[in-house]
């Protein structure tokens, strides 16, 4: 996935799904990226679930869980991450 460099625009609004079970994150409300790249590197999630909630993961400042983006698998019609994040 690393190799496409998708667009953050691409993926922000599109709900974040697990690999293995499909179980439901939350949305994509933002990214950060390395400025001099452009490289993706992690999502910020809003309207998070319970099953992300579980994975006990860093929030921002603003209070949004921080998923890194080498924890993604695909992304089409959502976004699939790994799960034990």
């Amino acid at each position: 996935m690393a190799e496409d460099h998708p667009r953050g625009t691409e993926i922000i609004g599109k709900t974040i799904v697990s690999e293995e079970h499909g179980k439901k994150y939350g949305n994509v409300e933002d990214v950060s990226f390395v400025a001099d790249t452009g490289e993706l590197m992690n999502i910020l999630v809003s309207q998070t679930t319970d099953h992300l909630n579980e994975e006990h993961l860093q929030e921002d400042s603003q209070g949004r869980t921080i998923v890194p983006f080498s924890a993604v698998k695909s992304i089409g019609d959502f976004v699939i991450v790994s799960e034990g994040l």
